[in-house]
């Protein structure tokens, strides 16, 4: 395992070089949201029946729910914490593979869909402490964006700068590798003998196996 400190915009090389279980401190422009409806709307700017209010091009993009106040001096961020990634399986394969995303993250993973884009982009998926908004959000320093105003304020798509955002743990690299399915596949090789203890037990009991 080693730390990495990394700032935006990330050459393509550094992100190969992440492997799993590495962590990671990051600085620069990122972009949040936990909003599924912004999802479909970045896919409306893919085909072209939207524009988009900030270039996403090789960026940093987080599934990170905030909570957000309107101040004379504009949107201020109080916090922001991950939201599960998963939920948007089904887009974020396009949306990796259009924008070239260079690191993607949140809690939960994604599945080998979006695995194989990454692997294709290069493109590395960080999982955030779930409930650790207090470490997260203390890395914010400033707003450098706001899109679509009109949805709640955790759906807005914002750019932030953070520094020293982590640590963050390498959870998929790369190289299509995915912890996610490595811990998957070595639950289900102990599931045979699970229940056989089971069966075991329950014929000790006098049950039926």
């Amino acid at each position: 395992m080693e730390e990495h400190r990394l700032r935006t915009p990330i050459p393509e090389a550094a992100v190969r070089a992440l492997k799993l279980g590495d962590l990671v401190l990051l600085s620069g422009e990122i972009v949040i949201t936990a909003g599924l409806p912004t999802h479909e709307r970045l896919i409306e700017c893919m085909e072209g029946r939207r524009e988009l209010p900030f270039s996403l091009a090789h960026g940093a993009f987080f599934h990170l729910g905030s909570y957000n106040t309107e101040t004379n001096g504009g949107l201020q961020v109080q916090y922001m914490n991950p939201t599960t990634s998963t939920r948007f399986n089904d887009l974020m394969p396009r949306l990796i593979r259009h924008f070239g995303f260079r690191l993607v993250g949140g809690k939960g993973g994604l599945d080998r869909r979006s695995v194989d884009a990454m692997a294709e982009v290069g493109c590395a998926y960080l999982s955030f402490l779930g409930g650790g908004s207090p470490l997260h959000s203390q890395a914010i320093v400033d707003v450098a964006g706001v899109g679509w105003n009109d949805l709640v304020s955790h759906y807005r798509l914002l750019k932030l700068r953070v520094e020293d955002l982590g640590p963050l743990t390498v959870a998929i690299d790369a190289n299509g590798n995915s912890q996610y399915e490595l811990l998957r596949e070595a639950a289900q090789s102990r599931l045979p003998d699970i229940l056989a203890d089971l069966a075991k037990e329950r014929l000790a009991k006098g049950g039926s196996a």
